[in-house]
């Protein structure tokens, strides 16, 4: 059983909702990458989902963007990343790591050297915004080769054909975007979120996480009424560009640890 999908029975058997963080890798300097990891794990994360910065993110908004330049511009890269999760590995064996971000860094290694070195460095899920199904195939066998979960997006306007192949290769957990537009939104309208669950969960029996549009314990508590998962990104985002780089760890963690305390109030 992967970590990923150990860690979503656990929390099913404890009567307990799955927290995501999301943050860019590399911002706000690279040596933050694993304190940072650390902190948001001791906070209460059950999942963390790391971002591969890339010059042209076109699901993320502004917050994001900013991240990721920021991350590129101290040096980060789809190499440095995965050495940084192996560090976080010699301490921590336990919390999964999900890679997040965009095809050409990929593409730019090689699908199955990036998949051989993911799955050394002990990456447990990878999340490509830009490959859709019919063109992850390659990534999906590589991945599932070295015991790496291939996650996909489904969106508000994805029908239900779509869903169907979707559920069909998507392995891990499904990442449910909350709304049409970009990470860091705030028009989030939770009865069109919890219908359009209710339909997906016909089709696959794997947990689903909904992101896009959470920024606090309140809302973060409302959509675990009707999710397995909460995925938070800008907010914890915009936290870390607000801090001194030294202080980014500490103010991530206690950041996600509100969340925390709100999930399981």
């Amino acid at each position: 059983m992967s970590r990923i999908a150990a860690t979503f029975q656990h929390l099913r058997q404890a009567g307990r909702k799955a927290l995501v963080p999301y943050f860019t890798a590399g911002d706000p300097d690279l040596a933050s990458i694993v304190p940072i990891m650390h902190a948001l794990a001791r906070a209460g994360a059950d999942v963390i989902e790391l971002g591969v910065p890339f010059s042209d993110p076109m699901a993320d908004g502004p917050t994001i963007q900013r991240a990721s330049e920021r991350a590129l511009a101290k040096g980060a890269s789809l190499a440095r990343i995965l050495d940084e999760v192996a560090g976080f590995r010699r301490a921590d064996a336990a919390t999964p790591v999900v890679l997040m971000g965009y095809a050409n860094p990929i593409e730019a290694m090689g699908v199955a050297r990036f998949a051989e070195r993911a799955g050394a460095s002990g990456v447990d899920g990878v999340l490509v915004v830009d490959y859709p199904p019919e063109e992850a195939r390659e990534l999906a066998e590589a991945a599932a080769g070295q015991g790496i979960d291939m996650i996909f997006l489904v969106a508000p306007t994805t029908t239900e054909a779509r869903m169907r192949e979707i559920a069909a290769v998507a392995r891990g957990y499904v990442y449910y975007v909350s709304l049409t537009g970009v990470t860091g939104a705030r028009h989030l309208d939770l009865a069109a979120v919890q219908a359009k669950l209710a339909r997906l969960r016909q089709l696959t029996v794997l947990p689903i996480g909904v992101g896009f549009g959470i920024r606090d314990g309140e809302t973060a508590r409302a959509v675990a009424a009707f999710a397995d998962a909460v995925v938070i990104g800008s907010a914890l985002v915009e936290t870390i560009e607000a801090a001194a780089a030294a202080h980014a760890p500490e103010r991530a963690g206690e950041f996600v640890g509100a969340i925390r305390r709100a999930l399981d109030r």
